[in-house]
């Protein structure tokens, strides 16, 4: 297997910044400034909307491990996004419903 390339590696921890950041937005990790776990979900969707962007932009050049990592990442962070959306809605509601917010890359 061939060493990956200095690129490659910025581009795999540009996308592990935005996804520990949407992690910590969503509520799922505390914040490590202040070790209070905290949720602002209109944060983490515009971090995974990054993610998506990335993916959309660097289309034509990736390698198929950068592809790999997008995908995977991507359906993780929508996954927990919806998760926590469904929660929040509970939380709103006093019972357990649906998300009133898309998933990211999805129309509202």
């Amino acid at each position: 297997m061939a060493e990956p390339s200095r690129n490659e590696v910025l581009l795999v921890q540009l996308v592990a910044m935005f996804q520990f950041a949407a992690m910590q937005q969503m509520g799922k990790v505390a914040n490590p400034v202040t070790g209070k776990i905290e949720r602002d979900l209109e944060q983490a969707r515009l971090s995974i909307d990054m993610v998506e962007m990335l993916q959309t932009r660097t289309q034509a050049g990736r390698t198929p491990g950068e592809a790999e990592i997008l995908d995977k990442v991507l359906f993780e962070l929508r996954m927990n996004y919806i998760d926590e959306c469904k929660r929040a809605e509970a939380e709103r509601s006093g019972e357990a419903s649906g998300p009133t917010d898309s998933a990211p890359g999805e129309a509202p």
